[in-house]
């Protein structure tokens, strides 16, 4: 197993461009790391990597070898799904994504049980609103919540979340109850912005008259979490755009108000996405179809208890 360390360290070195990343998601030790990526060097007898102080990259033989070794891996995890699935005994480390606030709330708390049934099987969840790059990163399968680009990854429809702009009572109270989402950029709202690193554009798109619209809302608080969005929406900081089914309680509690119904925002899906190349690895379609499962049965218990009766 020694060689075929070297070449899973390599191959997240070569992917995430850095020596101590990929030690920290292989979860051993820089000095480990830096020291498989010399012994396989010295195996082959070339250099795979450019070192500075402040960078790496790959050479013409790291390149070339890249491509193989990611065949080597994508063959050996075939085999190995297919041995886990003649002896019903599946085994490894999924590495699994989603975001922040309905990863919280839906996926992560079916993962105890999936364990419990499949013991040998370990989950990395890693929680973030980002967009994630799922070849990039490494990951088996991703949860996201949105319009999803074009790419050649597998597609997992969940369910369809219906959004809506919500403040609090107090903030209703001192800055009055827009109707639209017109209203919200004329009267100068001040709205609570959810963005992340990398992120180029904002806006809302909301329905006026049949039609998608784009708004650009302003703000002069925002975060990449969620769950702060919404702290803040209570405080009374604020409206802020969130999936009914996140706000439900809030709602039913009266702590969160609707504002702007005549424009609501569109509704986001709610996807799984992983590679085909994991479509014969029998723990990936184990776990993304015991979420799948688990995540719509909460869906259908929470719009039942809402006085909304949607989600």
């Amino acid at each position: 197993m020694a060689y075929v360390d070297m070449l899973k360290t390599f191959v997240r070195v070569y992917e995430l461009g850095s020596m101590s990343a990929a030690a920290r998601d292989l979860r051993v030790s820089a000095a480990v790391s830096s020291s498989r990526i010399s012994d396989l060097e010295k195996s082959l007898g070339v250099r795979l990597f450019n070192r500075t102080t402040r960078s790496l990259r790959a050479t013409a033989h790291g390149e070339l070898f890249y491509k193989g070794a990611i065949k080597i891996l994508d063959t050996i995890r075939e085999v190995e799904g297919g041995i886990a699935e003649i002896t019903a005994q599946p085994k490894g480390t999924l590495f699994i994504s989603a975001p922040l606030a309905l990863g919280k709330k839906l996926v992560a708390p079916l993962i105890p049980a999936f364990k419990a049934e499949y013991p040998d099987i370990n989950v990395r969840l890693r929680l973030s609103d980002r967009k994630v790059d799922i070849a990039q990163e490494g990951l088996d399968a991703a949860f996201v919540l949105g319009p999803l680009a074009d790419s050649d990854m597998r597609v997992r429809a969940i369910h369809a979340f219906e959004r809506v702009l919500v403040a609090s009572p107090g903030y209703v109270a001192a800055h009055g109850l827009p109707e639209t989402g017109e209203a919200i950029i004329a009267d100068g709202h001040k709205c609570l912005l959810l963005r992340y690193p990398g992120a180029t554009e904002f806006y809302w798109n909301l329905t006026v008259d049949g039609e998608i619209r784009g708004f650009h809302p302003e703000g002069s608080l925002e975060s990449d979490d969620g769950d702060v969005l919404t702290a803040w929406a209570l405080a009374g900081c604020g409206i802020v755009n969130k999936t009914r089914y996140d706000v439900a309680a809030h709602l039913d509690a009266g702590t969160l108000v609707e504002v702007a119904p005549a424009t609501p925002p569109t509704p986001q899906p709610f996807s799984c996405l992983y590679p085909h190349k994991r479509l014969q690895d029998p723990k990936v379609k184990l776990f993304v179809d015991h979420v799948i499962k688990g995540v719509r049965a909460e869906i259908d218990r929470v719009a039942a208890s809402t006085s909304s009766g949607k989600i």
